[in-house]
């Protein structure tokens, strides 16, 4: 279980409404991939939980940030059922990758979270991701540049894609080389990717909806879903316990083989 004396730590915070099977942590950490801020993250723990098991770690959307992951997702509902922690931290609006102004909230993930997390509650030697919008597309891109070594499974609701530089929405990158250079996309990165359980979720009425089919396409191995509902809190909700269930089954399956 995590340690009570985490710096900037919290336990079960007033209003964490979680049940008592799950511990519920916070705080806050300082990168030099994010400079001059203090990061608020998140981390709720199943209390009868196997130290062992990887950790999911969530990516927000555009204008979200790490709370969001227990007070739109709820996912802190599902981590007793599960066995599985979730830990989430703010990462700006840089869509988890790295920017013309030297930030790169994805290496803060590697560099900083991760090892708070490692210290604090379970190794993070192996982890899974869930992300949705900005943080369905950081989600896909942090996986295909740690593998298969370091990621067990990726599920996003609703990820922020496109299939070409022009069709990207302003502020998403820098310019048509930036895009490029992160295009989850791109065969190399595809290739990686299908090393790797990935699960895509998208409502018929979402914007991206087009572009998650395309990726579907483009990746094969992947689960796709495309069902009722569109670019919004309670899509992504109303998805996160069976991402949770199906990212313990992936687990699962990679401890038996």
């Amino acid at each position: 279980m995590l340690a009570a004396g985490a710096a900037g730590c919290s336990r079960d915070l007033p209003g964490t409404d979680v049940g008592p099977d799950v511990e519920v942590h916070r705080g806050t950490l300082r990168s030099r991939h994010l400079p001059g801020r203090d990061l608020p993250w998140v981390i709720a723990v199943p209390r009868d939980g196997d130290p062992h098991r990887p950790p999911v770690v969530v990516l927000h959307g555009k204008g979200g940030h790490a709370e969001q992951a227990l007070s739109t997702l709820h996912l802190g509902d599902h981590v007793a059922a599960t066995g599985l922690a979730v830990a989430a931290v703010d990462g700006g609006n840089g869509y988890w990758h790295r920017r013309r102004d030297g930030t790169d909230a994805g290496r803060m993930v590697v560099e900083d979270l991760l090892p708070l997390v490692a210290r604090e509650y379970a190794p993070t030697d192996r982890v899974a991701l869930l992300g949705w919008s900005m943080g369905g597309y950081g989600s896909l891109l942090l996986a295909s540049d740690l593998g298969p070594e370091r990621v067990a499974a990726v599920a996003t609701s609703s990820a922020a894609l496109w299939t070409s530089p022009g069709a990207s929405a302003p502020g998403a990158f820098d310019d048509r080389d930036d895009f490029l250079a992160h295009d989850v996309f791109a065969d190399e990165r595809l290739a990686t990717l299908a090393t790797v359980p990935v699960r895509l979720d998208c409502g018929r009425d979402d914007p991206f909806v087009a572009a998650n089919r395309a990726f579907g396409g483009a990746l094969p191995s992947a689960t796709l879903t495309v069902d009722a509902g569109a670019h919004t809190g309670a899509y992504w909700r109303g998805h996160g316990r069976a991402q949770l269930e199906w990212v313990r089954a992936r687990l699962d399956e990679a401890a038996t083989a």
